[in-house]
């Protein structure tokens, strides 16, 4: 268990190193622009990180990180080498100056020591067992792929507010608010579509398939998956009325039709585990003997109860539970927990599910700033006579709303990635089934602790990424920002984890080369370039290093 403590230590460490190492993303423009003194805009920054908190529910780039690496790779040892190997490279960067991503030194180093204690264990074998290559090469891919997104977006943006006649203006930001709209109610639908098949242990089950040798529990598996989906593709018919009418009635919806009765036998059977420990003693029993016989105990104890769960339906509640009682060795003090943990209430389970890919936070928020533009535009600009000095004051008072809503997408990305690092060795320590019974106090010490860090500051990379790519004005700031928050957006519904550094970079060279090319230091860029390709590369090594010198102690 001190172990578990160490980790958790560590990772909260790396989060708050990530917040002074990224405090320059946040408030890079808003500082070079001279809206906020550096005391302020750490401030800012700090405040709307953890806002993230009260925002983000759904951490779907919390479980991409906790599943990058095949959870049969996945230990102590592993994460500890990993998260050392991040915090040496992060310290490093942030000592020189060089904008990397927190974000991929934290994968790189996940999957380098990984990779190593798999080579260690069973010698060489294919990648695709040992890491997740799809979701590695979607992180990989957007290494490129989030700051040309955040310059085709600031662009955009640049051009629009650069246009002279101001009802042109306004009717192209109010048509992007329509966009924003359509685009984030499918993204949603798409989330709470995946959180369901997830529900359902679609995932679980297909993988079950693909790694079972057995020909026997091969076919079980095979059926269940098929049982599964066909739930939730049954399902995904009633998630479509969830912004009309609400996750109580798609609930209900789902209840009604879709065959509920294996699901919550399932989770029956997972909290028993949890109630007695199984997965915790299992890991304790390969690192000594003794805990041995307590986990045979355990472990016979939740097959004993496991065909009483699987007739819950039949039963009812109450009997199903004096027949547990009646069987499993809980002591009296035991009772009333062991009564809570078993008695699953499925809708109250499946509305959260439906709740956390709600994004009506986020695409309200979008398009607020958007509509104060417009606003701010139409009195500067008709209502009062146009001068430059309102203009730029103008633009000054949309970079605090614009670098507020970066700031929100840096916590919401950055500190989730934490989240699914410790997630994953309570997972690895037995002490939660998955990812997705992350405990409540995670997400907060997470937001807490990338706050703290934005709140030291990072004074050695502002200096790069407020001044040395190009020249930012107020107007060109709001454009860098509001394209990098709305590029973080739309990662974080598609559950991808990317660099906010690389995000507010391409947003800079954005709204840079509007100007002219000339106006951004591409050689300045390149080298950033090169600094983001090769820090997963290097995390890895690092991680195996470590993680070779831990194996020697542990």
């Amino acid at each position: 268990m001190e172990f578990v403590i160490i980790i958790i230590v560590l990772a909260l460490l790396f989060d708050y190193i990530n917040g002074f190492h990224d405090a320059a993303n946040s408030i890079a423009t808003i500082v070079s622009t001279k809206v906020l003194t550096p005391f302020q805009a750490v401030i800012w920054a700090a405040f709307f990180n953890f806002v993230a908190f009260l925002i983000f529910k759904d951490h779907a780039v919390a479980n991409t990180i906790g599943k990058t690496v095949n959870e049969n790779f996945i230990t102590l040892p592993v994460i500890f080498a990993g998260l050392i190997a991040a915090i040496i490279w992060n310290l490093l960067t942030w000592w020189y100056g060089i904008p990397s991503s927190s974000s991929h030194t934290l994968i790189g180093g996940f999957a380098g020591a990984a990779i190593t204690h798999a080579f260690i264990e069973r010698g060489f074998l294919p990648l695709h067992l040992i890491i997740d290559s799809d979701s590695i090469l979607k992180i990989i891919a957007f290494i490129f792929l989030a700051p040309v997104i955040g310059m085709i977006i600031s662009t955009f943006y640049t051009l629009v507010m650069m246009q002279r006649v101001t009802w042109v203006k306004c009717l192209v930001l109010l048509l992007t608010c329509v966009g924003i709209w359509f685009t984030f109610i499918h993204f949603q639908e798409k989330k709470i579509d995946k959180n369901v098949e997830k529900f359902f242990n679609v995932t679980s089950y297909a993988k079950d398939v693909e790694n079972l040798d057995k020909v026997k529990e091969k076919q079980e598996n095979e059926r269940r998956f098929t049982e599964a989906n066909d739930n939730a593709h049954k399902a995904f018919e009633y998630v479509k009325l969830y912004e009309s009418k609400g996750s109580d009635v798609v609930a209900d919806k789902i209840i009604q039709h879709v065959d509920m009765d294996f699901i919550t036998s399932t989770r029956i059977i997972d909290n028993i585990e949890l109630f007695f420990k199984v997965k915790q003693l299992e890991v304790l029993s390969h690192k000594d003997s003794k805990h041995l016989q307590a986990y045979h105990i355990a472990k016979k104890a939740v097959d004993d109860l496991r065909p009483i769960a699987m007739q819950h339906q039949a039963l009812g509640y109450d009997k199903m539970v004096e027949m547990m009682l009646a069987k499993a060795p809980i002591q009296p003090f035991q009772i009333e927990e062991f009564d809570k943990v078993v008695r699953v209430d499925i809708k109250k389970d499946l509305k959260k599910v439906i709740e956390r890919g709600d994004n009506k936070i986020i695409r309200y928020g979008l398009i607020t700033m958007l509509l104060i533009l417009v606003a701010s535009f139409i009195y500067s600009e008709i209502i009062k006579e146009p001068s430059a000095q309102r203009t730029a004051n103008n633009y000054k008072k949309m970079q605090l709303l614009s670098s507020a809503a970066f700031s929100i997408g840096h916590g919401g990305n950055d500190a989730q990635k934490v989240m699914g690092i410790i997630a994953a060795a309570l997972v690895a320590n037995g002490n939660i089934v998955d990812l997705k019974a992350m405990p409540n106090w995670v997400p907060l010490s997470c937001y807490v602790a990338i706050a703290l860090g934005t709140l030291s500051g990072g004074w050695k990379i502002v200096k790069t990424m407020g001044t040395k790519i190009t020249k930012v004005t107020p107007l060109e700031g709001v454009c860098a920002e509001t394209a990098g928050a709305t590029t973080l957006f739309l990662t974080e519904q598609m559950g991808i984890p990317v660099s906010t550094t690389h995000t507010i970079t391409g947003g800079i060279i954005g709204v840079g080369a509007t100007k002219r090319l000339s106006a951004v230091r591409w050689g300045v860029t390149i080298n950033l370039l090169w600094a983001w390709i090769l820090t997963i590369p290097i995390s890895a090594l690092l991680a195996a290093i470590t993680y070779f010198i831990v194996n020697l102690f542990v």
